[in-house]
C-alpha cells in the first residue's frame, strides 16, 4: 500500500470539498442565472439537475479517487492507461483557470481595502475600468498594474504556503478556518441586506416563479450547466481530494453533504444579492430588472454602487462583502492548484515541495499577464473558452469514457455501496449512463453551433466582439492547448517509483 497523505478527519475532507465547490460563481453567477431562467420556478430544474447529474457525478469522482488512490492522471492510468490523457486534460484546464482566478481574488483584496474609505467614488464603473485596471485595448498587454500585481503576490503566497504544508496541515487546516469564516461573514451580509428598504421587492423578483419558463429547454440547460460548473466537477479536484480519504469512508453521504451545502450557499447568495439589488432599485426608483446583472459587473460595479447608498456602516459592509469573495476564492484556488501539484509529483516522482514550487510558481508567473492593462480582456476570453470548451467538454468525455467505453459504473457502484450508508441503485447508473451524457452533449452541440455561427457575416461577430485573431490565440488556442498538452504529458513514461498497479494492489 502506498504511503499516501490522508485527511485528518471526515469533516476536514467535507470542508475542503465544500470550499472547492463554493467559489466566486456561487455569489455572482447563480443569482442572475436563476432570475433569468424563471425565478422561483428555476429551482425545479435546478434540484432535478442536482439529483440526476451533480450528486451522481460527485459520487463517481469520489469513488474514482478513493478506489484508485491517485491524482486524476494516475487514477485514469490505473483504470486504463489509454485514458490517462483525460486526467491530464483536466489538470491543465485547472492550471489555466488558476492563472486568472488568482487575479480576480487579487481584485477582491484591493476592493476590501478600497471599501474602508469608499475609494471607488460615485462612478464605480469608471473607477474599475479606468482608474483601477487602467484598461488598454483588447489584445494589447500594456504595462503592469501595481494595484493588481501586489495583491496577486499575496494570493499566491497564501495559496502556495498552504499547499507547501500538505493535505492535513495545509489544505484541511486552512479550510477549517476559511469556510466557517466565509459562512459567518456572509450570514452577516444577508441579515443586513434583508433588513434594507426595498429588500422585499428584490426577493419578490428573485423568488417569483415563472412556471412557463420550465418548459423551455434553455432553462434546463442553464440548470444543468449551473450545477455542473458550481460543483468543481471535471476539474480533477474531487478525484484528487477523494484520493486522500481513508479506506473506510462514506462516499455517498459525503457527496450528498457536499452537493447540498454548495446549493444551500447558492440560495443564501441569491437572497443576499437580490435583497441588495431590491434596495438599489427602490433607491433609484427603477424596476428591479433594470439593476440585475452578474459576473464581474455585479461584484465590482453594482455592489460598490449599492454600498455607497447604504444608510449606515457602508465601509464595514463593503469590507465584509469583498472579504467573503476573498475567502470563497482562496478555498477554491487552493483546490485547483492541488490538482496539478499532485499530478506533477506522481508523474515525475518529485517531492511535494518541488511540485508546489515548480507547478504553482509557473502558474503564478503566467498569471502576471492578467495583472497588466490588457489583462481583463485576456482573462475574459480565456475564462469563456476554457469553461465552455474545456470543462463542459471534458466532463462529457469523462462520463462517456467511464460509463460507455470502460463500463465502470457497476464496479464503482459496488465499491461505493460496500463502504457507504446510502446505497446506489440502478437509478444512479441511468443518470450517468443516459441522462448526464445527453444533457452535456446537447449543451456542447448548442455551444459549438453558437460560436461557429458567429464566424459568418450574417451573425454578430465573435464573443464580445473581439477580433478573430484575438479570439483565436487567447480563447480557442487556450482551450485546445489544454487538450494537446494533456495528451503529450500522457505519452511520457511514469517515474519508476510511482506504483501503476491496479486498484486491488493499491488498496
Amino acid at each position: 500500500m502506498e504511503n499516501r497523505a490522508q485527511w485528518g478527519t471526515r469533516a476536514g475532507f467535507i470542508l475542503a470539498a465544500v470550499g472547492s465547490a463554493i467559489g466566486l460563481g456561487n455569489i455572482w453567477r447563480f443569482p442572475a442565472v436563476a432570475y433569468d431562467n424563471g425565478g422561483g420556478a428555476f429551482f425545479i430544474p435546478y434540484l432535478i439537475a442536482l439529483l440526476t447529474a451533480g450528486i451522481p457525478l460527485l459520487v463517481m469522482e469520489f469513488t474514482m479517487g478513493h478506489k484508485y488512490r491517485g491524482s486524476a492522471p494516475l487514477t485514469y492510468h490505473r483504470m486504463n492507461k489509454k485514458y490517462e490523457w483525460i486526467g491530464w486534460w483536466q489538470v491543465f484546464i485547472s492550471f489555466v483557470i488558476s492563472t486568472y482566478y488568482a487575479v480576480i481574488i487579487a481584485w477582491a483584496i484591493s476592493y476590501s481595502i478600497f471599501a474602508l474609505n469608499l475609494k471607488w467614488g460615485d462612478d464605480t464603473e469608471g473607477f474599475l475600468f479606468s482608474e483601477y485596471l487602467n484598461l488598454s485595448a483588447p489584445g494589447e498587454v500594456g504595462s503592469l498594474v501595481p494595484g493588481v500585481f501586489i495583491p496577486l503576490l499575496i494570493v499566491w503566497v497564501i495559496t502556495l504556503g498552504v499547499l507547501f504544508k500538505g493535505v492535513k496541515k495545509g489544505i484541511e487546516a486552512a479550510n477549517k478556518i476559511f469556510i466557517p469564516a466565509l459562512v459567518v461573514l456572509f450570514l452577516i451580509i444577508v441579515i443586513r441586506a434583508i433588513t434594507l428598504p426595498g429588500a422585499a421587492a428584490g426577493l419578490d423578483a428573485f423568488f417569483k416563479p415563472n412556471f412557463d419558463a420550465i418548459w423551455d429547454g434553455k432553462v434546463w440547460v442553464a440548470a444543468y450547466g449551473q450545477i455542473f460548473f458550481s460543483l468543481s466537477i471535471a476539474f480533477a479536484i474531487m478525484i484528487t481530494y477523494s484520493s486522500y480519504l481513508p479506506k473506510k469512508s462514506d462516499i455517498t453521504n459525503n457527496a450528498f453533504i457536499t452537493g447540498f451545502s454548495n446549493s444551500g450557499f447558492e440560495l443564501l447568495a441569491g437572497i443576499g444579492v437580490f435583497s441588495a439589488l431590491g434596495f438599489m432599485a427602490v433607491a433609484a426608483n427603477v424596476p428591479v430588472d433594470e439593476v440585475v446583472t452578474g459576473g464581474v459587473g455585479l461584484a465590482f460595479v453594482v455592489f460598490p454602487q449599492i454600498i455607497n447608498q447604504f444608510p449606515a456602516l457602508n465601509e464595514l459592509f463593503g469590507f465584509l462583502f469583498f472579504a467573503t469573495l476573498v475567502l470563497a476564492g482562496l478555498s477554491s484556488l487552493i483546490s485547483i492548484v492541488e490538482t496539478y501539484v499532485a499530478g506533477f509529483s506522481e508523474k515525475f516522482g518529485t517531492s511535494r515541495t518541488k511540485a508546489v514550487f515548480v507547478g504553482g510558481g509557473l502558474a503564478a508567473l503566467v498569471s502576471i499577464l492578467f495583472a497588466t492593462q490588457g489583462g481583463l480582456f485576456f482573462l475574459d476570453a480565456a475564462d469563456y473558452f476554457i469553461n465552455q470548451f474545456g470543462i463542459a467538454l471534458v466532463g462529457l468525455v469523462e462520463v462517456i469514457a467511464v460509463a460507455w467505453f470502460l463500463k465502470k459504473l457497476t464496479d464503482f457502484q459496488g465499491h461505493s455501496n460496500e463502504i457507504s450508508d446510502i446505497r446506489l441503485g440502478g437509478w444512479w447508473k441511468i443518470c450517468l449512463g443516459i441522462i448526464t451524457p445527453l444533457i452535456l452533449g446537447y449543451m456542447m452541440f448548442q455551444l459549438f453551433k453558437q460560436n461557429l455561427m458567429r464566424q459568418f457575416p450574417t451573425e454578430t461577430g465573435n464573443y464580445e466582439g473581439y477580433s478573430d485573431f484575438f479570439i483565436f490565440y487567447s480563447g480557442w488556442a487556450v482551450a485546445i492547448g489544454a487538450v494537446v498538452v494533456g495528451i503529450l504529458f500522457s505519452l511520457k513514461k511514469w517515474n519508476s517509483n510511482t506504483s501503476l498497479e491496479s486498484e486491488k494492489e493499491v488498496n
